[in-house]
């Protein structure tokens, strides 16, 4: 550098996602000056590129999804979506891909913000272009995750689709090739089917959502197949060329498949390649390892929070990692005992470990808290599935004519509280917070009998898990 400018700050943030932008908030909220560092847009792949314009594109295939499931709005119904106005409403969602509000909040706040690419140079030090920053407290790393893509030789000439180019592309492709099984996969397979394309989803293992109950991926495929999805599992790329604007891709078996756009969603990659930690003892590229307080292992001011950690890579629980991080850097920035620090933030060991909630947006909907069945078998816990068919519940049917949904409790025998709870239907994601509670309040079996479903609602499901465990 030839001219620097040094700033003095309580906690500097490495990233201005959600997550970081919850960081600073905490922080600024306990009186610490805050400086966020931020070398893309304010606001963070989930406002941009993930959560808000995925689920922009989805809302409206679900709904239609919906009313055609219902006699005397079915008819109503069965036309094309309209691509054009589903497009720009989800541009409105992200602002056109600008961060004027963002950037707006962020000084609402007393946060200072400084543009450009963050990396560590030492102990409570980080450079921006020109300017070092110094952290009397705290450096907290939020800079999430990037897609990952396979070695394939010359998959750079063939400009594949990350989930980047999903959530923000302007016309819906002819023909899309989707590769992989998890939720990206399956949320833009569901999404541009409905908007137009005819989607080919190639999937390695033997099924979707392979990380919850192996029902919920059966159902989404089988969904998926039915709105003229191709699905095919136990199938590999094992080359994609693109001539001529075609992209040609040859499975493991060496069948061809054509496409106009093909997108790869086989997982994802920290963005912690470009930090500086190895002027701090860590490799870069590397999932960063922390603490129940998020501070990353081995460190007294140095912080990970959100995908960055690989605890799980959700929105939601960055935010609530967020929460805890914030709590936990102004305690000790005041000398205080992590458990005495600020009870509505405060410090909490394991839930991130085990009592994870996610909504997966495809039609039927896949909601999960907890632990699977075969999680909770490899635990050590003695556990028992209870499952039910969601259809038996009044509420379904005023939902829709032929719901098809399927519930699942994983009981602790011992302890006779819950350790996981599956939803899989038509409106399940409004149902998982209940879940979350019971799971993460370890309440009793017993008195569980005592809160009452409303009815006639889906929730009612929740009565006949009681009654199945108990007759069982």
């Amino acid at each position: 550098m030839t001219e620097t400018e040094t700033n003095l700050y309580d906690v500097v943030v490495l990233g201005a996602g959600p997550v970081g932008e919850n960081v600073a908030d905490r922080t600024r909220a306990a009186g610490l000056t805050t400086a966020v560092v931020e070398s893309e847009l304010v606001g963070g792949e989930c406002s941009y590129w993930a959560c808000m314009p995925s689920k922009a594109l989805l809302r409206p295939v679900i709904a239609r999804a919906d009313a055609r499931r219902l006699p005397g709005l079915r008819q109503a119904v069965q036309g094309p979506l309209d691509t054009a106005a589903i497009l720009a409403r989800r541009n409105w969602y992200t602002g056109d891909w600008t961060d004027d509000g963002q950037v707006g909040w962020l000084k609402s706040i007393g946060a200072d913000l400084f543009r450009g690419q963050g990396r560590l140079t030492g102990p409570r030090t980080v450079s921006v272009g020109d300017r070092e920053l110094t952290a009397r407290h705290a450096v907290v790393v939020a800079t999430g995750t990037r897609a990952a893509l396979p070695a394939l030789p010359g998959l750079a000439d063939v400009r594949p689709w990350t989930s980047r180019e999903a959530t923000s592309a302007q016309s819906a492709p002819g023909r899309l090739v989707v590769v992989g099984g998890g939720v990206v996969a399956t949320e833009m397979a569901t999404a541009w089917q409905a908007l137009g394309s005819q989607v080919t989803l190639l999937v390695r293992g033997k099924g979707l959502l392979d990380r919850m109950e192996p029902f919920a991926g059966e159902l989404v495929a089988e969904a998926l197949a039915e709105a003229g999805a191709d699905v095919r599992t136990g199938t590999s790329v094992a080359s994609v060329t693109r001539t001529d604007g075609v992209v040609v891709v040859v499975t493991d078996t060496g069948e061809r498949i054509e496409a106009d756009e093909i997108l790869f969603a086989v997982g994802r990659a920290p963005r912690t390649d470009d930090l500086g930690l190895e002027t701090v003892g860590l490799e870069p590229g590397s999932w960063l390892s922390v603490d129940d307080s998020l501070r990353v292992d081995g460190t007294d001011w140095l912080y990970a929070v959100g995908d960055v950690n690989h605890r799980a890579l959700l929105t939601h629980q960055g935010k609530y990692q967020a929460r805890i991080a914030g709590a936990a850097i102004a305690a000790r920035a005041a000398g205080t005992p992590l458990a005495q620090a600020d009870p509505w933030s405060a410090h909490a060991a394991t839930a991130d470990h085990e009592c994870v909630p996610q909504v997966v947006f495809t039609d039927p909907e896949a909601a999960s808290v907890g632990l699977s069945l075969a999680e909770a078998e490899a635990a050590g816990h003695r556990v028992r599935a209870v499952d039910v068919d969601m259809s038996s519940v009044a509420g379904a049917g005023l939902y829709a004519e032929g719901y098809k949904g399927r519930a699942r409790m994983v009981v602790d025998l011992e302890r006779e509280i819950l350790r996981g709870v599956t939803f899989v239907g038509p409106g399940v994601g409004e149902l998982i917070h209940s879940a979350t509670v019971a799971v993460v309040g370890q309440v009793p079996i017993a008195r569980l009998w005592h809160a009452v479903p409303s009815y006639p609602t889906i929730s009612e499901v929740w009565l006949r898990l009681l009654e199945a465990f108990r007759d069982n």
